[in-house]
């Protein structure tokens, strides 16, 4: 990930309900988390009122994402 990618993840939402930043999404990522369960426990996301809609697609996309390398 680039360095700009990195500070506009800083300030881009990862999870709207709970108020998570995208950063902690792919931080939780790179440390290990390869579902979207492991995510959620690393992070708090999930248990919002939208229980995971939004915020599960933006994961399963980084997870993609990191897979591919």
């Amino acid at each position: 990930m680039e360095p700009s990618e990195r500070v506009m993840a800083k300030l881009k939402a990862g999870c709207v309900c709970k108020g998570v930043k995208l950063i902690r999404l792919i931080e939780a990522i790179e440390n290990g988390a390869t579902t979207f369960e492991q995510v959620a426990a690393t992070t708090g996301i999930g248990d919002g009122p939208c229980q995971g809609k939004r915020c599960g697609e933006k994961v399963a996309e980084l997870l993609a994402q990191h897979r591919l390398g």
